[in-house]
């Protein structure tokens, strides 16, 4: 890929001036190649790791525990609450103090890394808004469904996992697209945990070759490029899951 692209853009650098270094030195693309495949496996685990949660915590809000509904309710309140940028923060240096670390000969390497912490932090913030949507899908579900499921001897789990939870992700979708979008938007932070996603490997590009410009339009555009694909996808499961009478 690179030797069919290198010459064009590094005729440009010589006629014009305008940068795009990534793209024809093979230092500089690797480094490129390696952010943005950080960013999308970063993306791709906070994501899931927000569903989950969503799925888990719309669950416990309904569960019939007290205990587990106050804890949801602490949880929500909580992160949803505080800036994405701070947990961050807080989790890497405030809960990472505490984590152990192994002896790597002469160094110390700690359990959890900085990309692991960074999904742990944004899957646990997305995750805290992907509840209340899937509670307001389940809340959306018909009661004779539900007394349907509850005559045909489903339990409680068994009505949630089956019945409610399927209809509820039909009903939650444009709203849960919304939320992933913006949740894959927000792993851009994780620069300030010195994870090597796009925003800091890019960061180091225009610190060395004093080509700002260039580089914030290819970082500008990695994303526009990446959340309409996500958008994208989304609608088109939005589309093919609908059903009607259940959120459409």
């Amino acid at each position: 890929m690179l030797d069919l692209i290198s010459p064009l853009f590094r005729q440009l650098y010589d006629r014009t001036g305008i940068n795009f270094t990534i793209f024809y030195d093979r230092y500089e693309y690797d480094r490129f190649v390696g952010g943005a495949s950080v960013s999308l496996q970063l993306i791709f685990w906070s994501l899931l790791l927000s569903l989950i949660i969503g799925v888990l915590g719309a669950w416990s809000q309904n569960s019939q525990s007290r205990v587990l509904r106050i804890c949801a309710d602490a949880y929500i309140q909580v992160f949803r609450n505080t800036p994405p940028m701070i947990q961050l923060l807080f989790f890497y240096f405030g809960l990472g103090a505490f984590t152990p670390a192994f002896d790597m000969g002469g160094y110390s390497q700690p359990i959890i890394s900085a990309f692991g912490w960074a999904v742990l932090s944004l899957g646990i913030f997305g995750g805290a808004f992907n509840v209340e949507i899937f509670r307001s899908g389940l809340e959306a579900v018909p009661a004779s469904t539900l007394e349907a499921a509850e005559s045909l001897c489903f339990t409680r789990w068994q009505t949630y996992l089956y019945v409610s939870l399927p209809l509820a992700f039909r009903i939650s979708l444009p709203a849960l697209t919304n939320n992933l979008a913006s949740l894959a938007k927000t792993t851009s932070l994780a620069y300030v945990i010195s994870v090597p996603e796009m925003t800091y490997v890019l960061n180091q590009v225009w610190s060395d070759n004093v080509n700002v410009p260039e580089m914030m339009w290819v970082l500008f555009l990695f994303y526009v490029g990446v959340i309409t694909l996500l958008s994208y996808g989304l609608h088109a499961l939005e589309r093919r899951l609908a059903l009607p009478g259940y959120g459409r």
